[in-house]
């Protein structure tokens, strides 16, 4: 789910496309995932989703969290899967931006096609 988080905030189709289908395999529910593809909040999410939802999209927002974020990232995951939260932003930023600066082509045989926000 973060992975998809974060290839929505950064436009990375083929980050989406990649993991849109591991993402459904590993039991994230489809309107999840199309709420993330239309940049909004998913309504119905398990106490753990809620928890990483909100830690990733306010870590790629604030370029921070709150105490209250961290707080309950921690319960749900851990000290050491809090750590692992910023990794997987981090590290699937970073191929976003160099896949984005490469015109890396999506895999168009999977996933949803991952629209650019309007300017």
């Amino acid at each position: 789910m973060v992975i998809l988080m974060t290839a929505r905030e950064w436009t990375q189709e083929f980050e989406w496309s990649h993991h849109y289908t591991y993402a459904l395999e590993a039991g994230l529910a489809p309107a999840i995932i199309a709420a993330i593809a239309d940049g909004r909040r998913p309504q119905a999410m398990a106490e753990d989703e809620a928890a990483a939802y909100d830690f990733a999209g306010e870590l790629q927002r604030r370029k921070s969290v709150s105490d209250e974020t961290f707080a309950k990232a921690r319960t749900a995951f851990g000290e050491p899967g809090v750590i692992d939260l910023v990794g997987i932003v981090g590290y699937y930023s970073l191929l976003a931006m160099v896949m984005n600066v490469a015109r890396t082509k999506p895999d168009t045989s999977t996933g949803l096609p991952l629209p650019r926000f309007p300017d």
